[in-house]
């Protein structure tokens, strides 16, 4: 009996030896995810494109948002952290220091980079459109199907646009392993004339089902601006999309390709713009995409230098003209499918 007390003793204690060595090696692989690197609020906001129309209202939203939300900033450096964490389990680089390269390519942007293989799939967003305007049926339905052509031609990369000659970032552009599915349309027909950037279209209005289902909001925002959308970690009650009506879809002009959607949509899915919304020691948390100081508008020529390496001018998160928008990277592609990992913001978006 002695020496079965012994024995249980003996395995009691090897079994708390184990515990104890798995909890040390969790707190390691903790310690292994660098968030050093990361911010929230941006203090060089850059938001005027070309004809003095302002392109996005992302960041400005977002920095109003932590003012009146103090918690915030814990909710989005956690969402971070998970994103990280997730790319590193799959042995790829998640941005920033803990991706080994400080989130910002190698000088050139030129980074061989792979897309993660997540065993997620093509990842289908279902979608509800709600129309505000005087008179909704302003917006078509022929409007709202070509919105929805273009997310999911740029998303999957399967557009008719063609990268620059001579460009180093031919290689570079990827298929996100997206689709998007219209499952409604909501009209309403509303007198106000311009609802502005304070969510004030979403509280008369409120999305429907936002953890399972993207909404976007097409109204006159007004100001000249095209559209803004909520970062993952922000208030249900107020996630999405906003799109100004003359940017919706394929209306002609400059900005008349979808293009701001498809912008948007990269910030609904965790995406800054790629120049870091600052000077050249910011970033947008993205291996393969270069390091920037500014935001780039009409349809550069190649290249446009700016911190000593050639700008991905044509990358759906800068501020050029839609025609001259291209492609997502692959470290952005692993960047937005990691949000439907376990744990991931948006993994209540899978079927």
């Amino acid at each position: 009996m002695k020496k079965l007390i012994l024995g249980l003793a003996a395995l009691a204690m090897l079994v708390v030896a184990c515990q104890d060595n798995s909890n040390e090696l969790n707190l390691d692989q903790e310690q292994a995810i660098d968030m050093s690197d990361f911010y929230v609020r941006t203090d060089d906001v850059q938001t005027k494109s070309a004809n003095g129309l302002d392109r996005c209202h992302s960041m400005n939203v977002l920095n109003r948002q932590l003012d009146e939300s103090p918690g915030l900033y814990k909710k989005m450096y956690d969402v971070e952290y998970n994103v990280r964490k997730l790319i590193a389990a799959k042995g790829k680089p998640g941005g920033g220091p803990g991706g080994g390269n400080g989130g910002g390519g190698n000088g050139d942007g030129d980074v061989d980079l792979l897309p993660i293989d997540d065993g997620l799939g093509i990842i289908n967003i279902p979608v509800y459109i709600h129309i505000v305007y005087p008179n909704a049926n302003s917006i078509t339905d022929a409007q709202v199907n070509s919105q929805m052509a273009t997310l999911n031609s740029d998303f999957r990369d399967i557009n008719t646009s063609q990268l620059p000659s001579g460009t180093t970032f031919a290689n570079d552009a990827t298929d996100s392993g997206f689709s998007f599915s219209l499952e409604a349309v909501f009209r309403h027909n509303d007198s106000q004339s311009s609802w502005g950037t304070n969510d004030a279209v979403k509280a008369a209005y409120p999305p429907i089902t936002p953890e399972t289902h993207m909404n976007i909001w097409v109204c006159n925002i007004g100001g000249g601006i095209l559209g803004y959308a909520q970062f993952p970690g922000g208030d249900p009650s107020t996630d999405g999309i906003v799109l100004g009506g003359d940017y919706f879809g394929n209306t002609g002009g400059v900005y008349g390709l979808g293009r701001t959607g498809t912008h948007e949509v990269g910030h609904y899915l965790n995406l800054r713009h790629i120049w870091g919304d600052g000077r050249c020691n910011r970033d947008d948390f993205v291996e393969d995409t270069p390091k920037s100081d500014r935001s780039n508008g009409g349809c550069p020529t190649f290249p446009t230098t700016h911190c000593k390496s050639a700008d991905m001018t044509m990358n759906y998160m800068d501020y050029t003209y839609d025609a001259c928008m291209y492609m997502f990277t692959d470290g952005q592609r692993n960047r937005m499918r990691a949000l439907f990992g376990p744990g991931g913001a948006r993994e209540g978006m899978l079927n």
